[in-house]
């Protein structure tokens, strides 16, 4: 089992900046590819961005290229998410998820933390 404990949420203002950590514990962090995901209220959950297990390979999605940027320190057992630029589209809960070598898809998730920009 993976426990995934996302903080760094809150309420900002368009333009504004926020960081995004998630906390990893139960096993070795550095065995799972990591991904941030969010979802807005009515809208479908989206992926944002996703990190390898070493850190070397990252994707970031469209919507957020240039602005977000994921990172991850093994030795913390953390992975990040620096949110630049931010809009009012941005506003929804973010969530961490863990991915271990060998699956394709995430099977550990966080409990989320909410992000509102305002206009």
């Amino acid at each position: 089992q993976v426990q995934l404990v996302e903080s760094g949420g809150g309420l900002v203002q368009a333009g504004e900046s926020l960081r995004l950590s998630c906390a990893a514990s139960g096993r070795t962090f550095s065995n799972y590819h990591m991904g941030w995901f969010r979802q807005a209220p009515g809208k479908e959950r989206e992926s944002v961005a996703a990190i390898s297990r070493s850190g070397d390979s990252t994707y970031t999605a469209d919507s957020v290229k240039g602005r977000f940027t994921i990172s991850r320190d093994n030795i913390k057992s953390t992975v990040y998410l620096q949110m630049n630029s931010l809009k009012p589209e941005d506003t929804a809960v973010y969530y961490c998820a863990a991915r271990p070598m060998g699956l394709s898809f995430y099977n550990y998730w966080g409990q989320g933390t909410q992000v509102t920009v305002s206009s």
